[in-house]
């Protein structure tokens, strides 16, 4: 039997739904500014991210020298 919502785990799961849009949103502009305008792939790194991911790249955008150090994994070569 599957147990339905209730109000407060609704405002739990769209208060993290909201702050992983806003940490997000963040990192994109962060990254932009530093590196220019986002490729695809970034764009989509950026919007697959969980949590955890979205925290390590706002840490690493200060200490890497390219976008591709910062989102790391399946960056394309060209």
């Amino acid at each position: 039997m599957v147990r339905p919502l209730f109000p407060q785990e609704w405002k739990d799961e769209g208060l993290r739904e909201g702050l992983q849009e806003g940490e997000t949103k963040v990192l994109r502009r962060q990254l932009t500014r530093r590196f220019g305008p986002l490729p695809s792939w970034a764009e989509e790194r950026l919007g697959q991210a969980g949590e955890a991911e979205l925290e390590a790249w706002a840490d690493r955008v200060l200490e890497c020298q390219s976008l591709r150090d910062v989102l790391g994994g399946s960056a394309p070569l060209s």
